[in-house]
């Protein structure tokens, strides 16, 4: 299927989203993931070939124990790949050292998790310049004045000197939100960001994520819940540790979040989600 190829849930053509650049912000070949501890070996992952445009929104999705995390840390240097190659940005990723990789994940990747993991002696606002100033810890003043711009874009600007406890579940994935873009990176992970969280909190760190999305950051994001999913541009399904199918979204609006919730919803059953 050619660029030009792809199809909505409707079944109608859609332009791929976005990005026109011909290098992918993330590419992954051959990527396998075998765990030797066990007997026999399991096998999680098998030979996965992938893209992420630049600013896309791309979900996985797939059925418990299909391997959905252990890519998602695979082609982010949390974990390396048995064997295979990632690409971010053109430059490989599965030959780096363990600093460089460290490096690499501070400075040109955020991550999203489904527990905040921030810390309890910092503030909410510390905790969200911490890695800034670890990134770079001569500029100070550019890494505050970043943060507190995040902060006001995601409306927590108020709970700064709030400590962990003292937030909301949705203002704490907020949090990590902004802790993740605070080194500007060029892709942000999320594994299952609204799996711990209610209704209305989750709709509040979608719109979140969906403004990350909006503003031009790739978003790369595992989810169970096809609500969320549906805000993604295009969505990956895989089975059995294999990708097995891809459906192009196009962009979300709210005016037809429904009607797309339930297309994408019918698609993943057909799928056997």
């Amino acid at each position: 299927m050619t660029m030009t190829d792809r199809m909505n849930l409707e079944g109608q053509q859609v332009t791929p989203t976005p990005g026109t650049s011909d290098q992918p912000t993330l590419e992954c070949r051959g990527i396998t993931k075998t765990y030797q501890s066990t007997d026999p070996p399991t096998h999680v992952l098998n030979g996965i070939d992938l893209q992420v445009r630049p600013g896309e929104f791309l979900v996985i999705m797939g059925a418990s124990g299909s391997g959905k995390s252990t890519l998602l840390y695979s082609i982010s240097g949390m974990d390396r790949p048995s064997s295979g190659t990632v690409l971010l940005e053109g430059g490989p990723l599965t030959s780096l050292s363990d600093t460089e990789m460290s490096r690499v994940r501070l400075t040109r990747m955020g991550f999203v998790f489904q527990q905040a993991y921030l810390l309890a002696n910092l503030n909410i606002g510390d905790n969200i310049l911490l890695p800034a100033l670890k990134a770079n810890p001569k500029d100070k003043a550019a890494a505050t004045a970043r943060v507190d711009a995040l902060m006001e874009r995601f409306d927590i600007a108020h709970v700064r000197t709030h400590g962990i406890t003292q937030v909301s579940g949705g203002q704490l994935q907020r949090a990590s939100i902004c802790r993740a873009l605070a080194c500007e990176p060029a892709i942000l992970f999320a594994d299952e960001p609204t799996g711990a969280l209610n209704s209305s909190m989750t709709i509040e760190v979608m719109d979140a994520l969906s403004d990350v999305h909006a503003a031009g950051t790739t978003v790369v994001m595992v989810t169970h819940d096809p609500s969320c999913a549906a805000r993604g541009d295009r969505v990956i399904y895989l089975r059995d540790g294999s990708l097995v199918n891809s459906r192009e979204l196009g962009r979300w609006t709210a005016e037809r979040a429904g009607q797309r919730e339930d297309d994408l919803l019918a698609w993943l059953r057909h799928e056997g989600f």
